[in-house]
């Protein structure tokens, strides 16, 4: 990949994204699912370092779900 291929690809990263309808719906079905597993964390892992770390993990995973999602709109279009 050149400089400049590398610059649009960074570029299309950082940029906002707005998500269609089905986006939406992905990502809110998404959410639900970091909530139940997050949920599942505080019942069974003792406070400390490993349940607050399993949140985070949590969070980020959401995160980049979410931006999967969202750079990529067309890929579950009809």
């Amino acid at each position: 990949m050149d400089k400049h291929q590398q610059l649009a690809d960074i570029e299309n990263r950082i940029k906002y994204h707005r998500p269609d309808e089905d986006a939406i719906e992905r990502i809110a079905a998404m959410r639900g699912t970091a909530l139940m597993w997050a949920e599942q964390v505080l019942e069974y892992v003792p406070p400390g370092r490993e349940q607050a770390l399993s949140l985070t993990k949590i969070e980020e995973a959401l995160f980049w779900a979410n931006a999967g999602i969202a750079r990529d709109p067309v890929h579950f279009a009809d």
